[in-house]
């Protein structure tokens, strides 16, 4: 997957909005307002590991740490909390692992918020 694919899957699940609060070289992905994926653009002040094309996700501390051992191009996310963010090196992953990775923190996300916001999304 590129930069592109990544920013439209993302986009094609309901309910997903996006913005940029960090600045230009960041894109955030929210549901109900919450952040479950940061894509980075190429860049700026968040330019790590050899400016290789990269998202934070959101997932849980024990799937983090899984996915870790499991993946190189999987690691403690550099500018989020490391317990429960992790930084993908998506164009060194399957197309469809990625996209269950963005999916499974999007599900996480949704499974927190509130019952009343929740109900839209099962």
């Amino acid at each position: 997957m590129d930069v592109e694919q990544v920013r439209d899957y993302t986009l094609s699940i309901f309910g997903v909005t996006e913005d940029q609060p960090f600045g230009d070289d960041i894109i955030t992905f929210r549901i109900e307002g919450k952040i479950f994926l940061c894509l980075w653009l190429g860049g700026g002040q968040h330019d790590i590991r050899d400016s290789e094309p990269r998202f934070a996700l959101k997932l849980t501390p024990e799937r983090n740490e899984e996915l870790r051992e499991q993946y190189s191009s999987i690691t403690p996310a550099w500018h989020w909390n490391k317990k429960h963010w992790s930084d993908v090196y998506y164009e060194h992953l399957e197309e469809d692992f990625v996209k269950a990775l963005i999916k499974e923190s999007y599900d996480l996300v949704v499974s927190k918020l509130p019952k009343a916001s929740r109900i839209k999304y099962s």
